[in-house]
């Protein structure tokens, strides 16, 4: 069976950078599912679509055509035919994200997708549910987690260029955003029974790495 590392835990864990890492250590793709859903979530408001009203979203969940590569050197993200990997990562999506993902019809529609691309070969793939609904029988399953406090200040790094993501702002939105993924009904955030817990907060980047490596060569 190709080997599948299922990578969940909440924004600002160091989940991309990690997953992408421990894909490059060991020959595997990568596939960023959180990226699905914010590609949704983009065309969603650039089609004007309430994004809080989830009759709404569900009703358009299959008109977008959603490409993920899975390179994890470069994991382009495509809708309808446009790159949209900028695009996807401003507050704006971010802060809309959870309301569209939350509606089942867009889970159900992109899990299937997701099932699509993993059931090639052996592959890294980062998100919220994957190892309790996408993959729950995953070889490798960790839930990457960090304070509250340190994701907060990782987000705003990455959101440096918008002068209004300070490290509070930041760590309000994302604990909105915890919230919701948390509680929905669909899917919610939560770590699978079987899954090793990573706590990132003191930890390098390539200490993750090598944990998570470390966990995949254990089940050779």
């Amino acid at each position: 069976m190709p080997l599948v590392i299922a990578m969940d835990g909440p924004s600002g864990s160091g989940k991309s950078s990690a997953s992408k890492g421990v894909a490059r250590a060991l020959g595997l793709r990568y596939l960023d599912t959180g990226a699905m859903y914010r590609a949704m979530t983009w065309w969603m408001l650039r089609a004007g679509v309430p994004v809080e009203d989830a009759s709404a979203v569900a009703a358009r969940a299959l008109e977008p055509a959603i490409e993920c590569g899975t390179d994890p050197d470069a994991p382009v993200i495509a809708v309808d035919g446009a790159d949209v990997s900028g695009p996807i990562r401003t507050r704006e999506v971010t802060n809309a994200v959870s309301a569209v993902s939350s509606v089942p019809a867009v889970r159900t529609r992109l899990v299937d997708l997701q099932r699509e691309i993993i059931g090639v070969g052996g592959i890294v793939v980062e998100g919220r549910d994957i190892g309790t609904v996408v993959v729950p029988d995953a070889a490798v399953k960790v839930f990457l987690t960090a304070s509250e406090e340190a994701r907060a200040a990782r987000r705003a790094k990455e959101l440096a260029a918008d002068p209004g993501a300070s490290v509070q702002v930041t760590q309000a939105e994302q604990a909105r955003r915890d919230r919701i993924d948390s509680t929905r009904k669909a899917s919610p955030l939560t770590k699978a029974a079987d899954a090793h817990e990573i706590d990132s907060t003191e930890l390098g980047l390539d200490e993750v790495i090598e944990a998570v490596v470390r966990l995949a060569k254990e089940r050779e």
